[in-house]
Protein backbone atom coordinates (compact mmCIF):
# COMPACT_ATOMS: atom_id res chain seq x y z
CA UNK A 1 0.00 0.00 0.00
CA UNK A 2 2.83 2.71 1.14
CA UNK A 3 4.46 1.98 -2.48
CA UNK A 4 0.75 2.76 -4.24
CA UNK A 5 0.83 5.77 -2.33
CA UNK A 6 4.44 7.07 -2.96
CA UNK A 7 4.14 6.07 -6.84
CA UNK A 8 0.37 8.54 -7.08
CA UNK A 9 2.25 11.25 -4.96
CA UNK A 10 5.74 10.90 -7.63
CA UNK A 11 2.88 10.91 -10.35
CA UNK A 12 1.04 13.98 -9.09
CA UNK A 13 3.55 16.01 -8.89
CA UNK A 14 5.24 15.42 -11.92
CA UNK A 15 1.53 16.30 -13.13
CA UNK A 16 1.70 19.21 -11.17
CA UNK A 17 4.81 20.56 -11.72
CA UNK A 18 4.55 20.19 -15.85
CA UNK A 19 1.00 22.29 -15.50
CA UNK A 20 2.94 25.17 -13.69
CA UNK A 21 5.61 25.02 -16.31
CA UNK A 22 3.71 24.75 -19.35
CA UNK A 23 3.06 28.78 -19.79
CA UNK A 24 6.79 29.27 -18.65
CA UNK A 25 8.19 27.05 -20.94
CA UNK A 26 6.06 25.78 -24.07
CA UNK A 27 8.86 23.12 -25.51
CA UNK A 28 8.91 20.98 -22.52
CA UNK A 29 8.20 17.38 -23.31
CA UNK A 30 6.19 15.05 -20.82
CA UNK A 31 6.20 11.53 -22.12
CA UNK A 32 4.64 8.28 -20.94
CA UNK A 33 6.58 5.48 -20.76
CA UNK A 34 5.52 1.68 -20.80
CA UNK A 35 7.62 -1.10 -20.10
CA UNK A 36 5.98 -4.67 -20.93
CA UNK A 37 8.89 -7.11 -21.17
CA UNK A 38 12.03 -7.92 -19.43
CA UNK A 39 14.41 -11.03 -20.36
CA UNK A 40 16.46 -12.40 -17.59
CA UNK A 41 19.86 -13.12 -18.39
CA UNK A 42 19.65 -16.51 -15.85
CA UNK A 43 16.94 -18.28 -15.56
CA UNK A 44 15.36 -18.21 -12.08
CA UNK A 45 11.43 -19.83 -11.58
CA UNK A 46 10.65 -17.02 -9.64
CA UNK A 47 11.30 -14.51 -11.90
CA UNK A 48 8.42 -12.83 -13.83
CA UNK A 49 9.33 -11.56 -17.26
CA UNK A 50 6.14 -9.39 -17.22
CA UNK A 51 6.82 -5.90 -14.74
CA UNK A 52 4.22 -3.82 -16.46
CA UNK A 53 6.48 -0.66 -15.74
CA UNK A 54 4.19 2.35 -16.13
CA UNK A 55 5.47 5.73 -15.73
CA UNK A 56 5.92 9.50 -16.52
CA UNK A 57 9.00 11.84 -17.46
CA UNK A 58 9.15 15.41 -17.52
CA UNK A 59 11.69 17.73 -18.77
CA UNK A 60 12.05 20.77 -20.88
CA UNK A 61 13.26 20.31 -24.56
CA UNK A 62 17.36 21.13 -24.44
CA UNK A 63 17.79 20.75 -20.71
CA UNK A 64 20.56 18.64 -19.57
CA UNK A 65 18.29 16.70 -17.24
CA UNK A 66 14.76 15.06 -17.37
CA UNK A 67 12.98 14.18 -14.61
CA UNK A 68 10.50 10.58 -14.07
CA UNK A 69 8.78 8.52 -11.68
CA UNK A 70 7.86 4.72 -12.96
CA UNK A 71 5.98 1.80 -10.93
CA UNK A 72 6.44 -1.60 -12.13
CA UNK A 73 6.52 -5.05 -10.05
CA UNK A 74 10.23 -6.06 -10.53
CA UNK A 75 11.74 -9.66 -11.25
CA UNK A 76 10.18 -11.03 -7.65
CA UNK A 77 6.96 -9.20 -8.67
CA UNK A 78 6.52 -7.16 -5.66
CA UNK A 79 5.06 -3.75 -6.03
CA UNK A 80 8.33 -1.25 -6.97
CA UNK A 81 8.89 2.54 -7.94
CA UNK A 82 11.56 4.25 -9.30
CA UNK A 83 11.99 8.29 -9.14
CA UNK A 84 14.82 9.28 -11.07
CA UNK A 85 16.61 12.16 -12.85
CA UNK A 86 17.88 11.63 -16.52
CA UNK A 87 20.17 12.87 -18.61
CA UNK A 88 19.95 11.51 -22.61
CA UNK A 89 22.53 11.63 -25.42
CA UNK A 90 22.17 11.73 -28.74
CA UNK A 91 24.39 10.52 -31.41
CA UNK A 92 23.56 13.20 -34.04
CA UNK A 93 22.64 16.92 -32.66
CA UNK A 94 18.96 16.50 -33.79
CA UNK A 95 16.52 15.37 -31.11
CA UNK A 96 15.47 12.30 -33.39
CA UNK A 97 17.40 8.85 -33.48
CA UNK A 98 19.84 7.20 -31.53
CA UNK A 99 20.56 8.05 -28.15
CA UNK A 100 22.23 6.92 -25.04
CA UNK A 101 20.55 7.73 -21.65
CA UNK A 102 21.55 7.59 -18.02
CA UNK A 103 19.23 7.54 -15.21
CA UNK A 104 19.70 7.93 -11.31
CA UNK A 105 17.44 7.88 -8.37
CA UNK A 106 16.08 5.96 -5.57
CA UNK A 107 14.66 2.64 -5.89
CA UNK A 108 12.38 1.18 -3.85
CA UNK A 109 10.73 -2.71 -3.54
CA UNK A 110 13.13 -5.13 -3.31
CA UNK A 111 12.34 -6.22 -0.13
CA UNK A 112 12.22 -9.12 2.42
CA UNK A 113 14.47 -12.61 0.65
CA UNK A 114 14.89 -10.38 -2.47
CA UNK A 115 16.71 -7.75 -0.66
CA UNK A 116 20.51 -8.55 -2.24
CA UNK A 117 19.27 -8.71 -5.50
CA UNK A 118 20.35 -4.96 -5.74
CA UNK A 119 23.35 -3.76 -4.02
CA UNK A 120 23.57 -1.11 -1.23
CA UNK A 121 19.37 -1.98 -0.37
CA UNK A 122 18.38 -0.99 2.84
CA UNK A 123 15.13 -2.75 3.84
CA UNK A 124 13.86 -2.19 0.29
CA UNK A 125 15.41 1.42 -0.54
CA UNK A 126 18.37 1.44 -2.73
CA UNK A 127 19.97 3.90 -4.67
CA UNK A 128 20.13 3.21 -9.21
CA UNK A 129 21.77 3.98 -11.77
CA UNK A 130 21.25 3.10 -14.94
CA UNK A 131 21.76 2.77 -18.64
CA UNK A 132 20.01 2.82 -21.33
CA UNK A 133 20.22 2.49 -25.31
CA UNK A 134 16.92 4.30 -27.37
CA UNK A 135 15.57 5.65 -30.58
CA UNK A 136 13.37 8.44 -30.69
CA UNK A 137 11.24 9.13 -34.19
CA UNK A 138 8.84 12.11 -33.41
CA UNK A 139 6.63 11.47 -30.41
CA UNK A 140 7.85 7.78 -30.45
CA UNK A 141 10.25 6.22 -28.54
CA UNK A 142 11.83 2.71 -27.52
CA UNK A 143 14.64 1.82 -25.55
CA UNK A 144 16.47 -1.18 -24.12
CA UNK A 145 17.64 -0.58 -20.35
CA UNK A 146 19.99 -2.45 -18.81
CA UNK A 147 19.14 -3.77 -15.57
CA UNK A 148 22.91 -4.42 -14.38
CA UNK A 149 24.12 -8.12 -14.81
CA UNK A 150 20.44 -9.40 -14.10
CA UNK A 151 18.42 -8.46 -17.03
CA UNK A 152 17.55 -5.71 -19.83
CA UNK A 153 14.01 -3.94 -20.40
CA UNK A 154 12.27 -3.05 -23.16
CA UNK A 155 10.22 0.18 -22.89
CA UNK A 156 8.21 2.43 -25.15
CA UNK A 157 7.45 6.29 -24.76
CA UNK A 158 5.35 8.37 -26.44
CA UNK A 159 5.55 12.62 -25.89
CA UNK A 160 2.01 13.65 -24.92
CA UNK A 161 1.18 16.75 -27.35
CA UNK A 162 0.98 20.04 -25.10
Amino acid sequence: MLTKIVCAVLLCTACAARAGELEANRDSRLSLVLGPYVYHYYYDPKHTDTPWLTGLEWGPRGSWVDYGAAYFRNSFDQPSIYAYASKRWFVHDEPEGVYLKLTAGPLYGYRGPYEDKVPFNHNGLAWAIIPGLGYQYHAFSGQLVFLGGAALLLTFGYDLPQ
